[in-house]
């Protein structure tokens, strides 16, 4: 298990944001060159196909050890962390057998992750816990999930007594920006189902996610000088304005919970000739999730209309859908992990993700991918942390799953 912790170590020394900016896969150099790094680890392991393509996805096999005929499963983490904060120089640090007080990350600029904020804290008193300095994230998401199938294969190398079938692995590119999966090609992959090792709390096991689309209204103001405005002016910052009040925002991340879908208010940008507002919309339910999409475009069609013009161009485009609907017919490979999260020593928690994952995307391209935790919480800011205990069942989830996937087949 100390390997384990010394992958995770190092992973984050690598700084692999990713960025919406950009129009290459990956995003960002760093993230290639961890993908290098990785690459060179799996050689040094033994593993077979090793292949790194030239959009930073990284393939790689453990053979089968049995001459059972068995599925091949495969197990996939991203190598991206979030734009949200820096992962530039993370420096982490292991707090011993957590005591349930504050935990100091910055005496400097007094930078403190605490109970009473965040009370998940309490659910891992005793415990080890891997945290940040306070002044970027950790990238536990999803470091650890690569760390822990990293770590894992070594593992069943280890222990060839426990049978297992082929096993193929995948760490993509530019999740955190909702591309990880475009570029996967499922095909090579070539696995019967797979698990994507990137939710959260331990326990955690999720097959339902939001359908995802993104709206950009682009506002087209007429700007003149204030002094001689009356009539001609059409300011655009006050039309975004508009939108905005619209749009009801009773309906948005931070008053809906569960099943709530919501409207995301993203970015507000521009000027008065010229503005943009784009915002994300989310909801569990398809259908709700079309009338949300068309409650945007009737906003548009209001403002035009009142306007006697086109001022607000949208552009509506949907991003991934609920996963559900692909992995409810394979429901024996839920059933598997949660027997190997039982086994690996923890409670299965099976929960929708209040967001989404690239097991999403690639359930609607052919490979049932449901998620399954790394461990980490409150991911993409300062305050991130993992136990080390839940990152070590993570881990062997992967073990059981493997092995069970063999007994059960026999």
């Amino acid at each position: 298990m100390n390997m384990l912790i010394e992958r995770f170590l190092k992973y984050v020394s690598f700084e692999t944001t990713s960025s919406e900016e950009s129009n290459v896969t990956p995003s960002t150099p760093g993230q290639f060159i961890f993908a290098n790094y990785l690459k060179d680890e799996l050689t040094e392991i033994g593993l077979q196909e090793i292949e790194l393509d030239g959009n930073g996805y990284l393939y790689a096999t453990l053979p089968a050890n049995t001459a059972q005929e068995l599925p091949t499963i495969g197990f996939i983490a991203h190598m991206d962390t979030s734009p949200d904060m820096s992962g530039k120089d993370v420096k982490p640090r292991i707090v011993k057998s957590y005591d349930g007080g504050d935990i100091i990350l910055s005496t400097e600029d007094n930078i403190i992750l605490s109970p009473k904020q965040f009370p998940e804290l309490n659910n891992h008193l005793g415990e080890d816990l891997i945290v940040t300095d306070g002044h970027t994230l950790l990238g536990a998401d999803d470091k650890a999930g690569i760390a822990e199938i990293i770590s894992a294969v070594v593992y069943l190398q280890q222990h060839p007594e426990i049978k297992h079938g082929k096993i193929r692995i995948a760490f993509n590119p530019d999740e955190e920006i909702g591309l990880g999966a475009h570029k996967f090609d499922v095909e090579k992959f070539g696995c019967d189902w797979a698990y994507t090792m990137d939710g959260g709390e331990v326990g955690e096991l999720e097959f339902e996610n939001f359908n995802a689309a993104a709206a950009k209204f682009t506002i087209q103001g007429c700007n003149v000088h204030p002094g001689y405005a009356k009539n001609k002016m059409l300011n655009a910052l006050r039309v975004a304005n508009r939108i905005i009040n619209l749009i009801p925002s009773i309906e948005s991340p931070e008053e809906t919970e569960n099943y709530e879908g919501f409207y995301h208010l993203m970015a507000v940008n521009g000027e008065v000739d010229k503005a943009t507002v784009s915002y994300i919309i989310r909801d569990h339910n398809r259908a709700r999730f079309e009338e949300r999409k068309s409650f945007i475009e009737k906003v548009v069609a209001k403002i035009n209309k009142e306007y006697g013009d086109e001022i607000i161009k949208l552009d509506l485009h949907d991003q991934y859908y609920n996963m559900r609907e692909k992995v409810e017919p394979m429901m024996h490979i839920i059933d598997i992990a949660q027997k190997a999260i039982k086994e690996a020593g923890a409670e299965p928690r099976i929960r929708a993700i209040r967001g989404g994952t690239d097991g999403a995307q690639l359930s609607f391209k052919g490979l049932p991918c449901p998620n399954i935790f790394a461990g980490g919480i409150n991911f993409h800011g300062r305050y991130e942390f993992v136990p080390i205990p839940s990152m070590e069942k993570a881990m062997m989830t992967i073990v059981k799953i493997a092995e069970i996937v063999a007994r059960e087949a026999k």
